[in-house]
């Protein structure tokens, strides 16, 4: 059985107190949808606010408020360019093989596996390792180091990749739900901003549209 999920990167970030995270999260992804506790949503937000904490410079946007919450979620409310370190994590658990994304992907570069399955037939997910996703007649292979002839690899049908590139905007639509509403009980004033970030972030705000199979 092949298993696709948009994941985040992340690591415990110590001390934080705005709101409840998990307090000992080693590095690794944690897989977005619909199904995440308040404690795992709470924690996909500080990794994504942390990770677009930057001071505003000479770009035109306003001071870093005072206050401890508003500075953290200013970055990621005030820029337009957001980042959600990540991608797609695909496993064969027949034969315990997993795609991860590498260094420096980001979630929104999902978009490039459309050019797999209906485009030049290639994606590329960051580097250390080099996953690479491509095309051949009717299958996608899924090299999970292509720096390496041995890579372990994955492959599949391009139909049914692309039933789950669809599932996959749905767990990120449903995880985006929860944030709205965890929103509500831990951002204050910030819960509405703060939702219309992450679904920049993600690049929810125009949604893919696959093609049928």
């Amino acid at each position: 059985m092949i298993v696709l999920q948009p994941v985040l990167e992340i690591h415990a970030r110590d001390g934080f107190a705005l709101w409840p995270v998990a307090e000992s999260m080693p590095y690794g992804f944690l897989p977005l949808s619909g199904a995440l506790d308040p404690v795992e949503v709470g924690t996909a937000v500080m990794r994504i606010a942390d990770c677009n904490d930057i001071d505003p410079e000479q770009d035109g946007r306003p001071p870093r408020p005072a206050d401890p919450m508003g500075s953290l979620l200013h970055g990621l409310v005030t820029m337009d360019d957001l980042f959600a370190p990540g991608g797609l994590r695909i496993t064969d658990t027949a034969t315990g093989t997993v795609f991860l994304p590498g260094c420096c992907s980001g979630l929104d570069e999902r978009r490039d596996w459309l050019e797999v399955v209906d485009g030049s037939g290639r994606a590329f997910s960051g580097h250390d390792p080099s996953p690479l996703a491509e095309r051949d007649g009717e299958v996608v292979r899924l090299t999970v180091d292509a720096e390496h002839d041995n890579s372990p690899m994955i492959e599949l049908p391009v139909t049914d990749l692309r039933h789950l590139l669809a599932d996959a905007e749905r767990d990120l639509a449903d995880f985006l739900q929860l944030v709205a509403a965890w929103g509500t009980l831990h951002l204050r004033d910030y819960a509405t901003p703060v939702t219309a970030a992450l679904g920049r972030a993600l690049d929810l705000t125009a949604p893919v549209t696959l093609p049928n199979p």
